[in-house]
């Protein structure tokens, strides 16, 4: 393959963009590498001649010309479905609406409120599961499913795994068979590790406010515990197919592992 200069980071919402943010923000402030997001083609005049250059989209939806050139590589990262739903309706209840711009667009279908002004006048975190799995997480999951899966410029990662990166030996792998032009990979690894939940930021005097606000927990499979049995029998029903393609779910059978909102809500009282 080419030699590659591009270093390409690609996340979706509540998929770990504020961590994937922080560190390669730390890594271009570290190794003086231009760092910038890039989601019209536009953008593409602005990459260098030489010399690497760091691409993020947070969305994953780089331009098509950024995905077919030779030097760019790009690291490409999901989260279970289950707990993104999750973590986006509690995240999107208290969110400063100054960090996400849809929150606070006034809708005619809401009565010409914003989202968040919606999801918090429901009386129930059922509804606001609901509402939450039919808006911003819908549009999410999509995104997800429109990834070009097995593009060989890519790495695919699962936020799961890499939350269990403790050795930071897959991040370290990644960046090895990537061999980016010009980049230090011990020196971008140490940044890894300094802005990570299980590194640097273990303590939680260790994190800035915001990134305490998107990190209820950093923990895989939250939806075991916190998914309603009445939510996960909705969710499997419509997305059993996507569950499947992305790899978190062969079946419906995990819906039996799903508690009924009764039993959550008697455990955390």
């Amino acid at each position: 393959m080419t030699t590659a200069r591009f270093i390409c980071i690609g996340t979706h919402h509540k998929t770990g963009t504020i961590w994937m943010r922080k560190v390669w923000r730390a890594i271009s402030n570290d190794q003086e590498i231009p760092f910038m997001q890039v989601y019209r083609p536009k953008r593409l005049a602005d990459l260098p001649e030489s010399g690497p250059q760091i691409c993020v989209n947070w969305s994953s939806s780089f331009p098509r010309r950024l995905m077919n050139m030779p030097e760019a590589r790009f690291i490409h990262i999901i989260r279970d479905p289950r707990d993104v739903l999750l973590s986006g309706m509690r995240y999107h209840r208290v969110a400063p609406l100054a960090n996400e711009k849809f929150l606070r667009i006034p809708n005619p279908e809401w009565g010409g409120m914003t989202y968040q002004k919606y999801i918090n006048a429901l009386e129930t975190d059922h509804e606001r599961l609901i509402f939450e799995m039919e808006n911003k997480h819908h549009e999410t999951l999509e995104q997800m499913l429109k990834w070009p899966y097995g593009h060989e410029g890519a790495a695919d990662i699962k936020y799961e795994d890499l939350i269990e990166d403790t050795d930071c030996a897959m991040f370290r792998g990644i960046l090895e068979g990537f061999a980016i032009e010009g980049l230090d990979i011990d020196r971008a690894v140490q940044s890894y590790w300094d802005l990570s939940l299980f590194g640097g930021l273990k303590k939680d005097d260790d994190r800035s406010d915001r990134v305490n606000l998107h990190v209820n927990s950093g923990a895989k499979a939250q939806w075991v515990r916190k998914m309603p049995r009445e939510i996960a029998e909705i969710y499997a029903e419509r997305y059993a197919d996507a569950l499947k393609t992305l790899g978190y779910a062969e079946d419906s059978s995990w819906v039996e592992t799903c508690r009924p909102a009764a039993e959550i809500e008697a455990a955390a009282a």
